[in-house]
């Protein structure tokens, strides 16, 4: 058995300014704040004596690692990355950036916004441009029915608004 894994679908690189402004202050943040931070613990861990034996040089040391490794991952995502800004010129069909609220078969309302891969977040019901769920929606309208096929089987979902916000930065 061997630990090959086939590399991963590449993700779309599209974002939302404000997806963009998150990313460039995480960076920002790790950085110019906790990167020293950080640093400082170590320096005084490493004059204690013995390292090999010293857990909060190991774990600073640790810190550091996944610092620099998540720096160099928005460093290389920020600059291959595409910003839109602009909203698109029809708004009645279903584009990146949109909010869009959907009616399930027992007339539920859920509302979704499609994002970018690096600005998910479920406490907003993001979605992903590169989920199943959008490539569903996308260019559909208002009023259309979805088939939405998934791992537990096909759902459908009623287009019920589409909205397009000016989020505040």
């Amino acid at each position: 058995m061997s630990r090959y894994r086939p590399p991963s679908p590449p993700k779309s690189a599209y974002i939302t300014k404000e997806g963009a402004q998150a990313l460039l202050s995480e960076l920002k943040f790790l950085w110019k704040e906790k990167r020293p931070a950080v640093t400082e613990t170590v320096r005084e861990a490493a004059a204690q004596g013995d390292r090999s034996e010293n857990a909060e040089y190991i774990y600073g040391k640790k810190q550091l690692r996944e610092i620099d490794g998540r720096v160099r991952y928005l460093e290389k995502r920020l600059d291959v990355c595409t910003v839109v800004d602009r909203l698109p010129t029809d708004q009645t069909r279903i584009f990146f950036g949109a909010w869009v609220t959907l009616e399930n078969e027992e007339g539920e309302l859920r509302t979704h916004r499609i994002v970018g891969p690096d600005e998910l977040d479920h406490d907003f019901s993001y979605i992903s441009i590169d989920s199943p769920v959008a490539k569903a929606l996308l260019k559909k309208q208002q009023g259309d029915e979805v088939v939405i096929r998934l791992s537990a089987g096909e759902k459908t979902y009623f287009i019920d608004t589409i909205e397009y916000r000016q989020v505040s930065v």
